[in-house]
């Protein structure tokens, strides 16, 4: 249940501070007047970005939860959102807050108010209005010890404000759980996933038994140096990158620069994960990108009726000059993986279009075009899942 006001608590609720020790999968927490905000990359790295859209994308809290120990059978989280208005397209859906107890999903709620982000699709220019925190409560839940999470949304920037409970709150050791980094664009971000624990990422931890620390982010994976060094200093027991879509989609780099900038990104992350298991994921199939080059530009033939959806504005003829297309960058990251695997035995390749390919695109279009949709997210999060976690596979317990 959730109100877009904050309302009296009840008298017998009582708040907890929200440290470190309760949020996964953020890398740091900066305190705001509101609270604190969950980031996905580090001070030092943000510095380095100039991207309002990396900016954007790494304060969303995709894979960011709150885990605790209680008896409680209420608990309330006072959140600040953002919401993002795209004039001229869809309204975009509100973010949802998960709640699991004992890894079981009990509830979902929205958080109704908060800051409004207006964004301009042809300038990339946006304004932001203020609004108020939003309270959600969760009732009625069971009295004894359990686990509790709640996982934030994934697709919504959202400001940690107070945490309230009827009876006390302790923090929960990760205990066996490996903690599995993974770094990717809007598709391992969420896109148009139903709800944060649900992503195709949130699915294949939760079946790989694995603690998630998600750096997907939308319009995000380009191979920068800042990124490379978030990763190389992020503890972690199994790695993943998912790369490609995002280099195709901005016109970014051309073949020359692409392999010597993944060579850097991977040198980089194994100056601190020298034999940590590291899977390097090739583009999932993607129609308009597969052999003609970026960038991808909104297709304003179904803006005008109310729909998003993408077009790719590159010519397939420019590909001999070095423009990247999918199939282009399917072949090099294979080259690459093959030739460094010879001295890094800890290092795999798994071609995208294992977790989705031709097959499924017939099947289930990506519906603006280049993101998947609820249902193929979770089809991507099992064959994942059934590829790496399994006995033989890279990231096998």
């Amino acid at each position: 249940m959730s109100t877009g006001r904050t309302p009296a608590s009840t008298p017998a609720l009582t708040s907890t501070p929200i440290e470190r020790d309760l949020v996964r999968g953020a890398l740091e927490l900066e305190r705001t007047a509101n609270g604190l905000l969950p980031h996905r990359l580090p001070a030092r790295a943000r510095a380095q970005n100039t991207d309002p859209q990396l900016a954007m994308a790494e304060a969303q809290p995709s894979g960011v939860r709150l885990r605790f120990r209680t008896r409680a059978t209420v608990v309330e989280l006072d959140t600040l959102p953002t919401k993002r208005v795209y004039p001229g397209a869809p309204p975009r859906p509100d973010g949802v807050y998960e709640l699991f107890v004992d890894g079981r999903p009990v509830a979902s709620a929205v958080a109704h108010g908060g800051d409004v982000m207006t964004v301009d699709l042809a300038t990339g220019g946006a304004r932001t209005e203020a609004g108020p925190t939003a309270t959600l409560r969760f009732a009625d839940l069971p009295g004894t010890d359990k686990d509790v999470e709640i996982w934030l949304p994934h697709n919504e920037t959202t400001e940690l404000v107070a945490l309230r409970t009827d009876a006390p709150v302790a923090p929960v050791d990760a205990g066996h759980r490996r903690v599995w980094l993974h770094h990717g664009s809007s598709i391992s971000h969420g896109s148009d996933a139903a709800g944060p624990s649900t992503t195709w990422p949130a699915l294949a931890s939760r079946i790989g038994d694995v603690e998630l620390v998600n750096l997907g982010f939308g319009g995000g994976a380009l191979l920068d140096p800042f990124t490379a060094r978030a990763l190389r200093d992020t503890p972690a027991d199994l790695i993943s990158l998912k790369i490609g879509i995002n280099l195709v989609n901005t016109d970014l780099l051309r073949l020359r620069a692409f392999g010597p900038a993944v060579h850097g990104f991977l040198d980089t992350l194994r100056e601190g994960h020298p034999t940590t298991p590291l899977l390097v994921v090739s583009p999932i199939q993607c129609p308009i990108h597969e052999d003609t080059p970026g960038p991808s530009l909104p297709d304003m033939s179904a803006l005008s009726s109310g729909r998003l959806a993408f077009r790719a504005a590159g010519d397939p003829a420019d590909t001999a000059a070095g423009k990247l297309t999918l199939n282009v960058i399917r072949a090099e990251l294979a080259r690459i993986v093959a030739q460094r695997s010879t001295d890094d035995p800890h290092l795999f390749h798994l071609d995208g279009r294992e977790l989705y390919g031709p097959a499924d695109a017939a099947e289930l279009p990506l519906p603006d075009a280049l993101h998947p949709d609820a249902t193929t997210h979770r089809r991507m999060g099992e064959r994942f899942a059934r590829h790496a976690f399994v006995p033989g596979g890279p990231f096998a317990p």
